[in-house]
């Protein structure tokens, strides 16, 4: 199985987010993956304090999930589509799951949010597996993959082979040294994470990052024992197709969890 990881730029208006969505996309179906994954919130954008994306709307939302559904379809391929959604009692930060024919197969809510993402989204609930070409897979979306194991593990115990984490890490303004080699020790935490999330469930985990800067992880596939199978260039935007090997995601160490024990 081949799965594709994007590495954008953050979009300079919903626009622009939505032509590279389409630009990476045909790169990643004319290397025959069969599902790409975008980073956190792609559309509009992720809000950092350097930035500020587009002001969304649930019409502007909507009409975005359309013109991806479109995208999908013309290509052939499964698409995770992170974005802001707008319901009654707030915003929620959510990845849509698109399949190759371009039908919506559900979302995943953020359910953990950061500390500092209270004033900006609602937290969801619930937790969803979807399937592609037969495979199951979870999704975790940043700060959740990052410092709530659970949420992959749950997704594993569930039979994901897989869990995507779209996810932003980097600036484009604050500079930080450079990173050269992935999971390096002087390196911030957030791949050793990603590593951790692999091998304590014996499962591929698939991070999806923006092209910044100052990156502080790199849009990347994880085995399940924990090595680098591919990553992205580190702030160089683009897309990357890595072939996964679904007989070693065995789940082995998630499904011998035993809640008893707590």
């Amino acid at each position: 199985m081949k799965v594709a990881l994007a590495s954008p730029p953050l979009p300079k208006s919903i626009a622009d987010g939505l032509q590279w969505l389409e630009k990476l996309t045909a790169e990643a179906a004319a290397q025959q993956a069969v599902v790409i994954c975008f980073p956190e919130t792609f559309i509009p954008g992720y809000p950092l304090d350097e930035y500020q994306p587009e002001k969304g709307s649930p019409e502007k939302m909507q009409l975005a999930l359309e013109q991806a559904c479109a995208v999908a379809k013309k290509h052939q391929i499964a698409i995770i589509l992170p974005m802001d959604w707008y319901t009654d009692k707030g915003m929620l930060n959510i990845a849509y799951v698109i399949s190759n024919t371009g039908e919506v197969q559900g979302y995943q809510s953020k359910n953990q949010l950061d500390p500092s993402e209270d004033h900006i989204w609602i937290p969801g609930t619930g937790r969803h597996i979807f399937e592609v070409d037969g495979v199951k897979f979870g999704i975790t979306i940043c700060h959740e993959g990052f410092r709530y194991p659970e949420s992959v593990r749950w997704a594993a115990r569930e039979g994901a082979q897989i869990v995507f984490h779209p996810h932003c890490t980097g600036s484009n303004v604050n500079e930080a040294p450079p990173i050269n080699e992935w999971g390096h020790k002087s390196s911030p935490y957030y791949e050793k994470a990603e590593m951790l999330r692999a091998m304590e469930n014996t499962i591929y985990f698939a991070g999806s990052n923006y092209a910044m800067r100052y990156p502080e992880s790199a849009s990347a596939v994880i085995a399940p024992d924990g090595s680098c199978v591919a990553h992205a260039e580190y702030g160089k935007p683009g897309v990357f197709v890595a072939e996964i090997d679904l007989q070693k995601a065995t789940g082995l160490l998630a499904k011998r969890f035993r809640e008893e024990l707590y």
